[in-house]
């Protein structure tokens, strides 16, 4: 299959929706999103002080004046501590998209080879998926948990695409449940290249909030302060997520749903 048609195909596009979302619930989890900002000021190297004293704000984000007007002369300026920010968060992404693609490729090649047997392969992924949900929803213990990376690279930007491939590595006890629903539909998928691209959607709905939060960094804090109130809600609705596309998976809905998304929206013509 050509690289258009592996974008455009039915069933794929829809998994990478699903993927999508399940890096954001990844991104809200308890376990990831009250590190994001200590993240933040690691891969760049600027401290949260400096980097008030930069963007003109303090702690809250509101705007204050220099002493006298006069400029700080090791004080970087905006336009730096903007590109620095930027610069970090995506090597950080980048190091960690790495990672998850790696496997996924490799989850994607095993069901290649297993496509023959499809209908059972399904069944048995989204017997996996339904039991990931619960773990998710802390039904069945010990499935979701934190996990602390042991071992930190230099900071800056030369140690952040590393950091980032330690976060993949690290915290996958933290994110496995919806990590392994995406390894699952890699798998079902049936190409290693299909299951990279996967991979890809999860970080992107993992990674670009994270982007996200380093271009805003401070004034967003009040946001995610509040995500972290209702915490409970993203776990609920992380759990149902993946249970439903379990479900879809074991009982043969997930054909149903690519047919109907297809007749929808009018793309008759992707390939199932």
């Amino acid at each position: 299959m050509n690289a258009a048609g592996l974008v455009t195909d039915g069933p794929l596009i829809v998994a990478a929706g699903v993927s999508v979302l399940a890096g954001l619930v990844s991104f809200l989890s308890p376990c990831v999103l009250p590190l994001v900002p200590g993240y933040v000021s690691y891969v760049t190297g600027i401290a949260g002080a400096d980097l008030d004293a930069a963007l003109g704000t303090d702690p809250s984000g509101r705007p204050v004046s220099s002493a006298g007007g006069v400029a700080v002369a090791t004080r970087p300026s905006r336009v730096q501590v903007r590109g620095r920010l930027l610069a970090g968060s995506m090597l950080f992404v980048a190091g960690f998209s790495a990672v998850f693609t790696l496997v996924a490729f490799a989850f994607g090649g095993l069901g290649g080879v297993l496509f023959e047997n499809q209908v059972t392969l399904q069944r048995v992924v989204g017997a996996l998926v339904i039991v990931f949900g619960l773990g998710y929803l802390g039904v069945l213990p010990g499935l979701q948990r934190e996990a602390r990376v042991r071992w930190l690279p230099v900071s800056g930007l030369a140690g952040a695409p590393l950091l980032g491939a330690v976060f993949g590595l690290g915290w996958i006890p933290c994110v496995g449940p919806t990590l392994g629903a995406v390894l699952g539909l890699a798998t079902v998928q049936g190409g290693a290249g299909r299951g990279a691209f996967l991979a890809l959607a999860y970080c992107v709905g993992l990674g670009v909030p994270f982007v996200l939060f380093a271009l805003g960094f401070r004034r967003l804090l009040g946001a995610f302060a509040a995500v972290r109130r209702h915490s409970a809600w993203v776990v609920r609705i992380g759990g149902v997520l993946l249970i439903a596309v379990g479900v879809a998976l074991l009982f043969g809905f997930w054909d149903d749903l690519v047919i109907w998304i297809r007749s929808v929206f009018g793309v008759d013509g992707w390939a199932i």
